[in-house]
């Protein structure tokens, strides 16, 4: 068979180097490396979570912008760095994850290769097997979903299999674990013998250089050979194919991927509920412990209101972020998630976007950054910048705790309707960013869209094990960047409300006007008469609670502190320019700052308005004007979540965009056209909810 060398398609495509890949055991003393690889779909990613179990890390690779895991593995007494290369149909690469494959395995950095096969499709998967053996690197075949293809009447001779392929190959299921620790056994046992291949290098002799011809034919010689078709009473894919005429129906489909996404958010809102309350109480109990071990004064207000209060408003949110990317796993095992990209795939076509976008677009739903990298496998430059263009539009996990908060305030025992406004927050910003498609498409970024062409794996029934663990490994990147950047926003922040100090005349002069304006406005009586009324009513609370409620002097005296430190300041010198949005300006201040990064607005407004026993949920909810009236109406509630929709607001986003358009142009005008369109659209969302 041809040698592997792709030297010369990389010349083809203009001289494109390959990539500086990481070494992971180039020291004496480093554990051997696996790397494992396998077609898309044939459940890698469940083998390696199987494998590492909670020990893999996600990084990329160097000088690239393509996303890998690794982890460590022990088996008996020996260690081993497994690194789960990205799927790849071929060696011969047609997109930049299949070329950070193939020039990883030619720089001889694996010192074993674990190959996962789907036993429902051996032929298929046979063909990328048939260039893997022609490597001088031994190998292992995990024959994955073993118990598929026994459930569907195939039997497959794995004992003919091993010998035709001439290595080692174990029948397994990573979903369920069969036969993993057998797996383990071949694995150590493989590193230390190796073995011969069975491929020659003259299959391909008679086929008169056409090698595709010539390794699909010896990939059906190999799977005719080891398997055994007689037991299939009936073919699978007849149910597959009645099942796809509903949900990739133009009309019906559109509505199945309207309900499933409906019946998830209101999964996502009713089961976070309890964990969120469990950690809202949590961080209370926290902040009022360690509040009491230390001496008052602003070390004290540092500790519990800077760090547990910022961080911990946030960290709330983590239930909410967990639970949706367990179900988008489970969605993706199940092989829905394809379909949902075929079905989305006409509606993209026709407002100018290329069908290979509906993948970067899914995962900007996780994160914007990965989501532009992933956008290289997009052909045409106009297309790809398209994509680029509006993939913040779509609604990351950094918008959840924004959407959790602004919920939780209009609608805090109402899960359906709670579910239906995280369902219209995520279908605005995919509807309004293929408008924006379309209209690129008209003006600046013209031209024809190719059509998607994708495989639509088998249904199967999803691993709860691979969601919970894809779940967690998203969490521990929430959680890092909550203990850094918000941390040192909290910090920051914190340090803004908090100096300068205001000093005590004009705390006194300030109390004196207050109660002078309560007279003339006789006030007083009332408040009199109101505060004994609630004084009766909240006496057991404060009993349970231990603390004591805050009296009107006391809080208007806050607020006068808050209004006279730095971020007061510079909040009221920019909230005209956000008046018309219905912010105040310790809103306009959480506004700014999250332009670094969305999820910030949270622990700003914990730290600017104060967090209670209640939560910062209760605490906005209470917020008042200086006249009285309360600051999160449904109007401003409204207007905040469509700015947190569309605004443009991660620094990180920015930076990824220069780099992969080579320049600062694009990414400024990113910035700029989603900042307009946020302002306009939340100050007509403002305007209607005061109507209503």
């Amino acid at each position: 068979m041809p040698d592997n060398n792709n030297d010369s398609a990389s010349d083809a495509d203009g001289g494109v180097k390959p990539a500086v890949l990481p070494v992971l055991g180039d020291k004496p003393e480093s554990p051997p490396i696996i790397a494992l690889l396998g077609n898309p779909n044939a459940g890698k990613t469940t083998l390696f979570n199987s494998l590492t179990g909670l020990r893999a890390k996600t990084a990329n690779f160097p000088g690239t912008t393509v996303d890998y895991r690794h982890g460590a593995i022990t088996i008996g007494e020996q260690k081993f760095s497994i690194i789960d290369l990205p799927g790849a149909y071929s060696l011969e690469a047609t997109s930049p994850e299949e070329e950070v494959t193939r020039d990883y395995l030619n720089n001889d950095d694996a010192d074993m290769v674990l190959v996962v096969v789907d036993a429902t499709h051996l032929q298929r998967n046979l063909f990328l097997v048939s260039q893997l053996l022609e490597l001088q690197t031994p190998i292992v075949v995990a024959l994955n979903m073993i118990d598929a293809a026994t459930s569907q009447g195939l039997k497959i001779n794995v004992q003919k299999l091993q010998k035709e392929l001439g290595c080692p190959v174990v029948a397994i299921s990573a979903k369920t674990g069969e036969n993993i620790p057998q797996l383990k056994t071949v694995i150590t046992n493989q590193f230390e013998h190796g073995c011969e291949t069975a491929v020659s290098k003259d299959v391909c002799g008679s086929c008169k250089g056409c090698q595709f011809a010539a390794r699909y034919d010896w990939a059906e010689s190999v799977s005719n050979s080891a398997v055994d078709r007689s037991g299939v009473t009936k073919d699978p894919s007849k149910a597959t194919l009645a099942i796809d005429k509903v949900v990739t129906h133009p009309v019906i489909g559109l509505a199945c991927f309207a309900a499933v996404g409906l019946l998830t958010f209101m999964f996502i809102f009713w089961f976070a509920s309890f964990p969120m309350e469990w950690m809202d109480w949590l961080f209370g109990t926290a902040g009022e412990v360690i509040g009491s071990w230390l001496p008052e004064g602003d070390f004290q207000g540092l500790v519990t209101e800077g760090i547990i209060g910022g961080v911990g408003g946030m960290l709330i949110f983590l239930p909410q972020i967990m639970i949706l990317f367990f179900m988008i796993s489970l969605l993706e095992d199940s092989g829905y998630l394809a379909r949902a990209a075929f079905v989305m795939d006409r509606l993209m076509y026709k407002v100018g976007l290329p069908g290979k976008a509906f993948v970067p677009m899914l995962s900007a739903h996780a994160c914007a950054i990965p989501a532009i990298m992933a956008t290289k496998v997009i052909d045409d430059k106009q297309d790809r910048l398209k994509t680029i263009l509006i993939l913040p539009l779509m609604t990351c996990s950094a918008r959840l705790p924004v959407y959790a908060m602004v919920v939780a305030i209009l609608f805090p025992s109402q899960p359906i309707f709670a579910a239906l406004t995280f369902a219209v927050a995520y279908s605005l910003g995919i509807i309004v960013a293929l408008i924006i498609a379309f209209i690129f498409k008209m003006t600046i970024l013209p031209g024809e869209t190719k059509p998607l062409v994708i495989e639509l794996p088998p249904y199967r029934f999803p691993s709860f094990r691979n969601a919970f663990l894809t779940s967690v490994d998203r969490a521990k990147m929430f959680i890092k960047k909550a203990g850094t950047v918000i941390l040192l926003f909290s910090i920051g922040l914190w340090f803004l409300a908090t100096y300068p100090k205001t000093n005590e005349a004009d705390l006194t002069a300030a109390q004196s006007q207050q109660l002078a304006e309560l007279r003339s406005q006789g006030e007083i009586a009332k408040n009199e008469a109101t505060s004994k009324q609630s004084g009766i009513e909240s006496d057991d609370a404060d009993q349970e609670s231990g603390e004591e409620e805050k009296t009107p002097s006391e809080l208007y005296l806050e607020s006068i502190e808050s209004e006279n430190s730095l971020a007061g300041q510079i909040g009221k010198t920019v909230q005209p320019v956000f008046a018309p949005l219905g912010y105040d300006w310790k809103l306009t201040v959480g506004i700014i700052n999250s332009f670094a990064a969305r999820e910030v607005v949270v622990s700003t407004l914990a730290i600017l308005y104060g967090t209670s026993e209640d939560g910062l949920t209760e605490s906005l909810k209470s917020a008042k004007n200086p006249d009285g009236s309360k600051v999160f109406t449904t109007a401003t509630c409204l207007s905040v979540l469509v700015f947190f929709i569309f605004a443009m607001q991660c620094l990180p986003t920015s930076a990824v965009v220069k780099r992969e358009t080579g320049g600062w142009y694009w990414a400024i005008f990113q910035i700029v056209y989603m900042t307009v369109l946020a302002y306009g659209l939340a100050f007509i969302a403002y305007r209607i909810g005061l109507m209503f």
